[in-house]
C-alpha cells in the first residue's frame, strides 16, 4: 500500500482516469449556481446536475475533477479524528457512457492495482443496494465484485439509508451505490457488524452511485433519460488510510500549520487535539468562503452566518490555547501557500481574505469578552438547567455570539439551551432571513422549467444591464432561481436609488423586446476569452465550455439552460432590492406576463 500526500494522490487520479479516456475538469465554486436549496457545494456532483439530466457537457461524456466541498451538517463533531467542514472530493463521471461494470472495475484496479494505491484485497468490502418497493436489489454491481475476485464475505447487501445517493434537498437524480470500505483493524462489534456499523471496524473511501432515476418532489423515482455514473473519493480520508493514519489531521496537509500552532500557543498538539483541530479545520474552511470569487463575507445570514461561526469558533479555541493575538492571517497564509498551485482564487483573492479576516476577529475581539460575561451572569440566576431561548437570543443579537457558541459554553457547564424559543425571537426579529433552515427554499438545479428556464436567461440580461449602467467591472457575485423569481447578487458600494432601479428595469426590458435569438457553441475557454465571453473562474485545464449569446446584448460561458429568444420571457420588475453583504447588493425580480 502506497503512502501518498494529498498532491500525489490528486495528480495520480486525475491520470488514471484521464488515460480511460475521461476529460479533467476544474473544480467549480464551493457556492452553489442557481441552487437554493444548500448553502455550499456539498458533493461532486452538485455543480454537474444539469449534465446529469441530459444537457451536453462541453468536455465529453467522461469527466474527473477534485472538487471543493463544504458540508456544515456536522459541525459539532469537528475536533474528532474524522470530521471536516471542508474537503476534497476526487471524482469521476460517466454522462450517458459506460455504467456499473467499468465504474466498478475502474474503482477497483486504481484501489488495489501496484501501479496505483496498492491496497491489499483482503482489507476492503464493499456493500451494493439491497433493493426496496421503490427499486430492485443491485444484483449486477454484486455479481460484477465476485467476478473481480472478491469473497462473499467482504461484500454486503444494504438498505436504501446506506446505499442510494441523492442530493440533500431529497429532489434530483439519484440511483443505487455500491462503496467500497477498508478495513481498519479494529475488532468487529458483534455478529452483524457490517458496513452499516458506526463501530469503527469499516471506513468508507470510495462510492460509486449509478444514477438511472429521477426523484420528483412527490417521492416518484421514474428513470432518466440516460444512465450516469457519478464517484466521489475523499482525498483526506483515502491519505488517512494509505499513511496508516489516526486521523486526518495527522495528514500532511494540516502540518504546517499544526506546527505554527505549536509555535503560537507553546503547547502539543497530542494534549489539546480537539481545539487543534477545530482551529485547523475551521481556518481552513473559512479561507476557502472567503478565497472564493463569489465574494463571501461574514454575516448574519446565509452562507456569512455560516462563515462568522466558522471564525469566531476558531477564534474562541485559540483563546483557549492562550492564544490572544490576532493570527488568523498567519494561519491562512499557510493555507494560500500550500494550495495556490491547485485552486488560484486564494492568490487571487488574498488581500480581500486577509480584510475579512481582520474585520470579523477585531469585531469579535470588542464582544467576545462581555458576551461570556453575560452568559456567566445569566447562568448564575437560572433556575434548572435550560437556559431560555430569549436569553440565547439576547447573546445573538447584541453581542454577535452564533447561537452554536452559547450551546458549546451551556455545555461546558451541563446546561442546555432552549432552541426553538431562540428560532422564535430570531424569526420575530428578523423576518427578512429565512435561512436559518438551508432547506427551507425549494427548487434548484434540478429544475429545469420552463419559468427556472427563463430566469436562467434573464440573468444574463441582467448582468449586462448592470454592465452597462455601472461598468464592466461588475460581476455576478451570487444568483438564486427558482420557477417563480430571481435574487441576483452583484458587487457594487451603495444602495440603488428608486431612479436606478427603473433605470436597470426599463433596460432589460427594452433587451427582452428586442425578440433576439439566443444561441450556444462549444469553444476553448481561451477562445471564450478571446471573444469577450464572460465568466467569473479561470480553467487552468483548458477545457471546452459552452458560450451562450444574445445578439450584441451579452456572450456568457453557462452551462444552460436558457430559451431560444428573448421574447418570450415577458416583462421583468424588480421586487426588492437590498444589502448582501459588505460591497454586494441583491436584486430580487419576476418576470410578468
Amino acid at each position: 500500500m502506497k503512502k501518498l500526500t494529498a498532491e500525489n494522490l490528486r495528480e495520480m487520479y486525475l491520470k488514471f482516469f484521464e488515460s480511460k479516456g475521461h476529460k479533467i475538469i476544474e473544480s467549480a465554486s464551493i457556492i452553489p449556481e442557481n441552487d437554493p436549496t444548500v448553502l455550499f457545494t456539498t458533493a461532486g456532483m452538485h455543480p454537474l446536475v444539469p449534465y446529469l439530466l441530459g444537457t451536453n457537457h462541453p468536455s465529453g461524456k467522461r469527466l474527473t475533477d477534485v472538487q471543493k466541498c463544504i458540508r456544515t451538517s456536522d459541525i459539532d463533531e469537528v475536533g474528532d479524528a474524522s470530521h471536516l467542514t471542508f474537503f476534497e472530493m476526487l471524482g469521476n463521471w460517466s454522462l450517458g457512457d459506460y455504467f456499473k461494470e467499468d465504474a466498478i472495475k475502474f474503482s477497483f484496479e486504481f484501489l488495489t492495482s501496484e501501479d496505483y494505491l496498492g491496497i491489499p484485497k483482503d482489507k476492503l468490502y464493499f456493500s451494493v443496494f439491497g433493493g426496496d418497493d421503490d427499486a430492485p436489489r443491485d444484483n449486477e454491481s454484486y455479481n460484477i465484485w465476485k467476478s473481480l475476485g472478491v469473497e462473499e464475505s467482504h461484500l454486503f447487501f444494504l438498505p436504501k439509508e446506506n446505499n442510494f445517493w441523492i442530493l440533500g434537498s431529497g429532489i434530483g437524480p439519484c440511483g443505487p451505490d455500491t462503496e467500497m470500505f477498508y478495513d481498519t483493524g479494529k475488532p468487529a462489534c458483534g455478529p452483524d457488524c457490517s458496513p452499516a456499523c458506526d463501530c469503527g471496524k469499516y471506513l468508507e473511501i470510495w462510492n460509486d452511485v449509478f444514477m438511472e432515476y429521477y426523484k420528483s418532489e412527490d417521492g416518484n423515482l421514474t428513470k432518466l433519460k440516460q444512465q450516469n455514473v457519478d464517484t466521489g473519493m475523499g482525498l483526506e480520508r483515502t491519505i488517512t488510510v494509505l499513511n496508516n493514519l489516526e486521523s486526518v489531521y495527522d495528514s500532511d496537509i494540516f502540518k504546517r500549520i499544526k506546527e505554527k500552532l505549536e509555535e503560537l500557543s507553546g503547547l502539543k498538539y497530542e494534549d489539546n487535539k480537539k481545539s487543534f483541530r477545530i482551529i485547523m479545520d475551521h481556518v481552513r474552511t473559512s479561507t476557502f468562503i472567503l478565497g472564493d470569487d463569489h465574494g463571501i463575507t461574514p454575516s448574519n445570514i446565509g452562507a456569512g452566518y455560516v462563515l462568522r461561526r466558522l471564525l469566531r469558533r476558531a477564534i474562541r479555541h485559540l483563546r483557549k490555547l492562550n492564544i490572544n493575538e490576532n493570527v488568523l492571517k498567519e494561519l491562512a497564509n499557510l493555507y494560500i501557500e500550500d494550495y495556490q498551485e491547485i485552486y488560484s482564487e486564494l492568490t487571487r483573492n488574498k488581500e480581500a481574505i486577509f480584510r475579512e479576516l481582520d474585520k470579523e476577529y477585531d469585531k469579535f475581539s470588542k464582544t467576545i469578552k462581555d458576551g461570556e460575561r453575560l452568559f456567566y451572569k445569566t447562568i448564575k440566576h437560572l433556575e434548572g438547567d435550560t437556559l431560555k431561548g430569549e436569553d440565547a437570543f439576547k447573546l445573538f443579537d447584541t453581542f454577535g455570539f452564533p447561537i452554536e457558541m452559547t450551546e458549546e459554553l451551556a455545555a461546558e457547564n451541563n446546561l442546555k439551551v432552549d432552541i426553538e424559543g431562540f428560532k422564535k425571537c430570531f424569526k420575530e426579529h428578523q423576518d427578512k432571513s429565512r435561512t436559518i433552515d438551508a432547506g427551507s427554499f425549494k427548487g434548484g438545479l434540478a429544475d429545469t422549467s420552463e419559468e427556472s428556464t427563463k430566469y436562467h436567461t434573464l440573468a444574463h440580461l441582467l448582468l449586462a444591464t448592470l454592465q452597462e449602467i455601472y461598468g464592466k467591472d461588475v460581476i455576478q457575485k451570487g444568483c438564486n432561481i427558482t420557477s417563480e423569481r430571481i435574487r441576483f447578487d452583484f458587487n457594487c458600494d451603495h444602495k440603488l436609488t428608486d431612479e436606478e432601479k427603473a433605470r436597470i428595469e426599463n433596460r432589460v426590458n427594452e433587451m427582452i423586446k428586442t425578440n433576439t435569438p439566443v444561441t450556444w457553441k462549444e469553444m476553448s475557454y481561451e477562445d471564450a476569452k478571446k471573444e469577450g465571453a464572460h465568466g467569473t473562474f479561470e480553467n487552468k485545464y483548458g477545457s471546452l465550455v459552452k458560450v451562450y449569446t444574445i445578439g450584441n446584448l451579452s456572450k456568457e460561458i453557462c452551462g444552460g439552460p436558457h430559451v431560444e429568444n428573448t421574447g418570450v420571457l415577458g416583462h421583468f420588475r424588480i421586487t426588492k432590492e437590498e444589502s448582501s453583504s459588505a460591497g454586494v447588493r441583491r436584486i430580487k425580480g419576476v418576470l410578468e406576463d
